[in-house]
């Protein structure tokens, strides 16, 4: 029983801060499950971990959701960004063909590709705010580039937070992009594997509803410090993050 705790304490924790963080949640609960033989990687945990994550994320942002009403410009501009990854996503989930890219060598590549496309990406210059310049243009661009997140080492957070700064917007306000796109994301995510936990039959258990509250917890403090780090330092730290990370992987897989 002991080890249960300590194996959803860890996959809690991996998945509340990797999933906000630019680092790729799904390349961390892989690599985790590849080195550590986890018992509790049923799909209902799955939808507790996730799960965990949106309701952080809504329970952060939720003056500013409440307040909707007063912001149906934003509102609308999230659903229109949401739309590719929620379509190609299910194409790649419903198929799957993202079961193919979920493997070591894909996830060391792209952990070390899409980290020193993040690096270049930190360089722009700061020209455009939130409250001003998120257009249709703008999120549906960081919207087609999210998709690109489905495969394991890219990073949700990652891409939208590397497309905001092409699009020259700074790095807290990618942050803030790339939190409110998590929303529809997120919940895509629970309904999936919750569909899929449905037909493989489940049952709710105290495990489950832990999963969800550490999983809230670690979510909730990723969100709140990853924004106040946005304002005062750059992107390096993760950039090297994932250099080293990958450079592990590697070793992993050839030696």
């Amino acid at each position: 029983m002991i080890t249960n705790y300590l194996e959803i304490l860890t996959l809690a924790i991996v998945q509340g801060v990797s999933e906000f963080l630019p680092v790729s949640s799904s390349a961390h609960l892989i690599v985790f499950s590849n080195i550590i033989n986890f018992s509790n990687k049923s799909l209902i945990f799955d939808v507790g971990l996730h799960l965990g994550s949106l309701l952080a994320v809504l329970f952060y942002f939720r003056k500013e959701l409440i307040n909707i009403s007063n912001n149906k410009k934003l509102f609308y501009l999230i659903i229109f960004g949401s739309i590719p990854l929620i379509l190609f996503g299910y194409i790649f989930y419903s198929s799957g063909i993202i079961n193919s890219f979920r493997n070591l060598q894909t996830i060391a590549w792209t952990t070390l590709i899409f980290g020193l496309l993040m690096y270049f990406a930190d360089t722009f210059k700061i020209k455009k705010n939130l409250q001003n310049d998120l257009t249709i243009k703008n999120i549906l661009i960081i919207g087609i580039l999210q998709v690109v997140a489905i495969i394991p080492g890219v990073s949700r957070s990652g891409i939208t937070i590397t497309a905001g700064r092409f699009l020259n917007f700074d790095r807290y306000d990618s942050t803030k992009i790339s939190f409110y796109l998590s929303i529809p994301a997120l919940l895509g995510a629970s309904v999936l594997t919750l569909k899929d936990a449905i037909n493989q039959s489940f049952e709710i258990n105290f495990l489950l509803i832990i999963s969800v509250i550490l999983s809230f917890i670690f979510s909730y403090i990723t969100i709140k410090y990853f924004l106040i780090y946005t304002k005062k330092f750059s992107l390096k730290f993760f950039v090297i993050y994932r250099i080293i990370l990958s450079i592990i992987i590697f070793t992993i897989i050839y030696y």
